[in-house]
């Protein structure tokens, strides 16, 4: 057994497939075969059932390949720690990111980060604010940035960046000339909501209570699970929605949509750099925070 051969049969059991593995790591479909079966030997079990269209782990091959995820992290730290002591920044990194924030804010910090330190390669898992999270418990992601606060003990975040999100309408609506309407002109207007884990979504619910108000009082038309798919569906009349103003800043300065405020209503919020608690973050991930927290000064949350 050796890391490659657990390289390969990680990419096998992602992929579900020992082609597309192959594929992915430069290797023949019989020799991907063969690096599963040299393993298997030399644990004397099965590790893949090899079904029609489907490759898939068995019981055994479930429990090696939540040790190949540790020793591959493990590796990458060695590798980062080894630069950090010469000085260097280099190695791979995976982080996570909710929805804005993975899709608006993080990928040009990334594209800087990488400019400036050639030699790392950064992975990037955009998922909403409770897959994200529940990522970085289990040890897929060393870092994550979402939208709402966490309450497990063994979540640990920071303030990274300030939001506010407002009511979207297509040009064209009978609101889009207003600064603002009121939650009682709100509630008579189809709605399109964001799926359950959302950070968007725990905004808003923390935001309709704190005004006393219901959010079961909304007109929901349809409920999404992606901020570009509501900007689309708001495009085209759907309904409208609460979403980032970052999220739809280009839509806004194209002259597709229209932002308003809602009277009594905060809907401010923040984005939080999220990582494990218990957990050290490794040089090069250290590396990243700082470079972010030279970018977009933090705040303890």
């Amino acid at each position: 057994m050796d890391l490659w051969q657990l390289q390969i049969f990680r990419k096998v059991v992602d992929l579900k497939s020992f082609s597309r593995a192959g594929h992915a790591v430069n290797l023949s479909q019989p020799t991907v075969s063969s690096h599963i079966k040299d393993l298997e030997a030399h644990f004397d079990c099965r590790l893949i059932d090899r079904l029609a269209k489907e490759a898939l782990p068995t019981k055994a091959g479930r429990l090696l390949y939540r040790y190949a995820k540790r020793m591959a992290a493990l590796r990458d730290e060695t590798e980062s720690a080894m630069a950090e002591f010469n000085g260097k920044v280099k190695g791979s990194l995976n982080i996570g990111g909710s929805t804005i924030p993975g899709v608006y804010v993080l990928p040009s910090i990334i594209a800087a980060f990488t400019a400036r330190f050639p030699e790392v390669n950064v992975s990037l898992a955009i998922a909403d604010t409770s897959q994200t999270i529940a990522a970085i418990l289990s040890g897929d992601l060393e870092l994550g940035v979402v939208g709402a606060v966490s309450t497990h003990p063994s979540i640990l975040q920071t303030r990274m960046l300030d939001d506010e999100m407002c009511l979207v309408v297509p040009t064209g609506h009978r609101w889009a000339a207003k600064n603002k309407v009121t939650i009682k002109q709100l509630f008579t207007a189809p709605f399109i909501i964001r799926e359950q884990g959302s950070g968007t979504l725990k905004s808003i619910q923390n935001s309709f209570s704190e005004a006393g108000v219901n959010l079961n009082d909304l007109k929901v038309v349809a409920r999404i699970g992606s901020t570009e798919a509501i900007r689309q569906g708001i495009k085209n009349r759907m309904g409208v929605s609460i979403l980032s103003a970052i999220a739809v800043s280009d839509d806004v300065a194209g002259g597709n949509l229209t932002t308003l405020a809602i009277e009594g209503l905060n809907l401010k919020r923040a984005f939080y750099l999220t990582h494990h608690r218990h957990r050290s973050l490794s040089p090069l991930c250290r590396a990243f925070v700082a470079f972010i927290n030279h970018r977009v000064p933090t705040q303890q949350a």
